[in-house]
């Protein structure tokens, strides 16, 4: 079976929908799509993922199920300068590498902040979300692998967001969210793939073959939307720092 994580496209946040050049993406992003056999398309039900998953759909003539537990990842930890409430990924370097229990993947919710914002909940939600779904298409979480109760090679697409996507991954692949959320970036609309391998009769392990991929952006001569990512270099005022 494969899976997509696909990002929405580049945000207006404050309207939870999509800018111009979103719209565009998504547009693109549809053509890549139409060209694929997807079985079952889910959507989280955030404006933004909704309207990159209206072109898609729009195009295919099909229906996507909205999950809640899709929306974006929201468990608010207080920032570790401020103790304001924040997300608990775009943490600065030198505050969140301290921290040897982030590289974990299983302490890096044990940490204070962590706990604070009951971050292993939300995350317990995504997870027994995402294998409620899996295993309604024949493979059964056994563990940290899954059993393949009746395999097969259908595709599934998931319009969503980079936090939950990293939540998701860290699940699938045995991988500490933070490492993902703050050292992988993933430009909207950009498609995350991942297939399971069955070497032993009914026992399956997924394996990602592409993270972030904006091909369908490159084939067109657009530009990946500069959403998800850092300042390449401090004195670049004109890129976002925080």
């Amino acid at each position: 079976m494969k899976i997509l994580l696909i990002r929405h496209g580049d945000p207006d946040y404050e309207k939870d929908s999509l800018t111009e050049k979103g719209w565009h993406e998504a547009e693109l992003l549809a053509q890549r799509m139409a060209e694929l056999e997807i079985q079952s398309f889910y959507v989280s039900p955030l404006g933004r993922a909704k309207d990159t998953a209206s072109c898609t759909l729009k195009k295919m003539g099909r229906e996507a199920e909205e999950l809640a537990w899709l929306r974006e990842f929201h468990a608010p930890i207080p920032d570790f300068h401020t103790g304001e409430p924040r997300i608990p990924w775009d943490q600065l370097p030198a505050d969140w590498t301290a921290e040897p229990k982030y590289y974990d993947n299983i302490r890096w919710a044990e940490t204070l902040p962590m706990l604070e914002g009951h971050v292993i909940d939300e995350a317990n939600r995504v997870w027994n979300g995402l294998d409620e779904v899996l295993a309604k298409h024949g493979y059964v979480r056994n563990g940290n692998y899954y059993d393949a109760v009746s395999p097969n090679e259908d595709t599934l697409a998931f319009f969503c967001h980079f936090g939950v996507t990293c939540v998701m991954l860290s699940h699938l692949l045995g991988i500490s969210p933070m490492i993902l959320w703050h050292g992988f970036c993933a430009a909207p609309t950009s498609v995350t793939s991942l297939i399971t391998e069955e070497r032993r009769k009914g026992v399956a392990l997924f394996r990602m073959n592409a993270f972030g991929d904006t091909a369908h952006l490159f084939a067109n001569h657009e530009e990946p939307a500069f959403a998800a990512r850092f300042c390449e270099t401090f004195a670049n005022q004109e890129q976002r720092h925080d």
